[in-house]
């Protein structure tokens, strides 16, 4: 409360006789709160009212407080009548439209909330704001104007998990709703082939992603990310021929010669077939490519790594696991050309940190078997890291 609360206790500049008066409610106000008394803050605000109608910072903290007090009603009014007689007052219209929108007057929230929410530079407020407003656009169906405030507040608080909970139900309402609209516009154009393929594939449906994939194929054979997708369920199939997934790899590679992730791919079918030369080869270019790729630099560096060149090989580590810092195969390796460095201590701390992100990932397996999905992006294995 105290970070919404106008200066108490300041001289505000009053003229006349009840100056004095006024002065001694604000202090007496001041120590009420901090005393945890709102309700004896509030008789306080009143008393300066009823000698100060015109007192901004007055009818502000009374409408604070009865917002605190859950009394979003009276509080409104109060605080409305602050931003009449004090238009900038940020923080105050933000708390104005949460009173609004808890207190059923959905659209004079909306307009306060949009208002204000960009200007507020206090976190704690600015969230709350962002999390009214987020509520009234997902209510009226404004999924795109949701989003932008969604992408505000995780940047604030990436790790709030009110946030992230909001951020997923929003990011799933789109997702479906573009589904459905691409399905009603163009049910059998080679996107909606693609796009059942990775539903199919976010279900453990495998087989099925690929025949759709390849109907895809069939439909648009140059779609752009096509051939790479399809390469990587194909890489993830045992039955299938080994060496299609790098058929496709290179497929994708003629349609798009820019495309970085399938020049690492080719370096890995490289480097689990004993070719140094040829995987450096392919990471080099998906590094000169894309230099912040992490799959790229921690591509060279594993295989710098290989051929006995660590010194090398910690550069690019290093820079993938800033990239990447939730990655266990990264932690690993850059643990094993420290070792060979003799860094003894910043091995140890690369191994503890791998420990910890499989463990976590561990978990996050178990969630996702229990709800029959596979992530979204599952790690690709190392023969070279423990498993």
């Amino acid at each position: 409360m105290t970070t919404l609360l106008l200066a108490i206790g300041a001289a505000l500049g009053q003229s006349g006789p009840g100056d004095r008066q006024i002065e001694a409610h604000q202090r007496q106000a001041q120590e009420f709160l901090k005393t945890n008394r709102p309700d004896l803050a509030a008789r306080e605000f009143n008393a300066i009212l009823a000698l100060d109608p015109g007192n901004a910072d007055a009818r502000a903290n009374l409408g604070v407080v009865l917002f605190f007090q859950g009394k979003y009603g009276t509080a409104a009014a109060e605080l409305r009548r602050a931003l009449e007689l004090r238009p900038a007052l940020w923080n105050i219209q933000a708390l104005l439209g949460i009173c609004e929108r808890r207190a059923g007057q959905t659209s004079l929230a909306k307009a306060d909330l949009e208002k204000s929410f960009p200007q507020v530079k206090e976190e704690k407020i600015r969230v709350e704001a962002g999390m009214e407003l987020i509520e009234i656009y997902y209510g009226e169906g404004e999924l795109d104007e949701a989003t932008g405030v969604v992408s505000v507040l995780r940047q604030l608080q990436p790790t709030n998990p009110d946030i992230l909970y909001v951020a997923h139900r929003i990011y799933s309402s789109l997702a479906d709703e573009t589904l459905l609209a691409l399905a009603m516009s163009a049910p059998n154009s080679a996107r909606m082939h693609q796009v059942m393929a990775q539903q199919m594939e976010r279900q453990g449906d495998t087989k099925g992603a690929i025949a759709q994939d390849r109907e895809a194929l069939k439909i648009s054979p140059q779609l752009a990310g096509l051939h790479f997708e399809l390469a990587e369920l194909l890489s993830t199939t045992p039955s299938a021929d080994p060496k299609e997934p790098e058929s496709e790899y290179r497929a994708a590679l003629a349609a798009n010669p820019f495309d970085e992730k399938s020049e690492c791919r080719l370096g890995e079918i490289a480097f689990r077939g004993g070719d140094g030369k040829a995987a450096y080869e392919h990471y080099s270019r998906a590094l000169g490519l894309a230099p912040n790729d992490a799959d790229a630099n921690l591509g060279v560096g594993k295989t710098l790594a290989s051929m006995h060149q660590p010194e090398k090989a910690e550069a690019p580590l290093v820079h993938a696991a800033q990239l990447e810092p939730f990655d266990a195969v990264i932690r690993y390796r850059l643990a094993s050309v420290y070792r060979e460095l003799g860094k003894a201590d910043d091995a140890r701390r690369e191994l503890a940190e791998f420990q910890r992100i499989r463990d976590m990932k561990d978990r996050l397996k178990r969630i996702f078997d229990e709800m029959h999905l596979r992530p979204a992006k599952e790690d690709r294995s190392d023969p070279d890291t423990p498993k």
